[in-house]
């Protein structure tokens, strides 16, 4: 079984990406579900968008011993931690879709075995980056366009082309068009590589 990762800057449709190829019963996924410090932002739930957890729950996880990885941004906000815990995966069960960040890849492939988690890495031009990042920060009660600029930045280091080299990451999944067609693409390409 295998951990279908979803990888892109923040603004490439991962999450849309992510409720389409979790909602499919063909594919049947189970999700991997992040834990978060961030406040929750409008429309997300807690237990299904992210874990939403004070920083005392992370500091009781790490002690346990059942973070996988975690990172933390300095945000215009404080910081903001987002971790995965090793709680409810289990391979020899079910395959899992989830997303996260290069960094979180990397050491999630490296816990499990590369032939165990597959990346689905979301491309998406920069200019498409900040319309849809700019339409979403619109939508929120408080808009954050300062964090909304930070994290374009940022994403710019975390994804240079040398990293996702460097990761391994060899398939792209363009989504600067028709969503339905990255979609589509991602679920034959997952098909290809799932055992039951």
């Amino acid at each position: 079984m295998k951990i279908f990762y979803i990888i892109g800057k923040s603004a490439s449709g991962k999450d849309h990406i992510f409720a389409a190829l979790k909602g499919d019963a063909e594919l049947d996924l189970s999700e991997l579900i992040l834990y978060t410090t961030r406040p929750m932002r409008a429309g997300e739930i807690d237990g299904e968008t992210y874990h939403f957890v004070e920083e005392s729950r992370l500091v009781e996880l790490r002690r346990e011993g059942r973070v996988i990885e975690e990172r933390t941004y300095e945000t215009v906000y404080g910081p903001w931690t987002y971790a995965t815990v090793d709680e409810n995966i289990d391979l020899r069960r079910d395959n899992f879709i989830a997303i996260g960040t290069l960094e979180s890849f990397v050491k999630l492939r490296d816990y499990y075995g590369a032939d165990r988690v597959v990346p689905l890495y979301i491309e998406v031009s920069d200019e498409n980056l900040l319309l849809r990042a700019m339409k979403r920060e619109k939508k929120q009660e408080v808009p954050k366009y300062k964090e909304m600029c930070r994290r374009f930045l940022t994403d710019s280091e975390d994804f240079s082309e040398e990293k996702i080299a460097a990761a391994g990451i060899d398939r792209r999944f363009d989504n600067n068009g028709d969503l339905s067609l990255c979609i589509d693409g991602i679920r034959n390409y997952i098909l290809s590589k799932v055992t039951k």
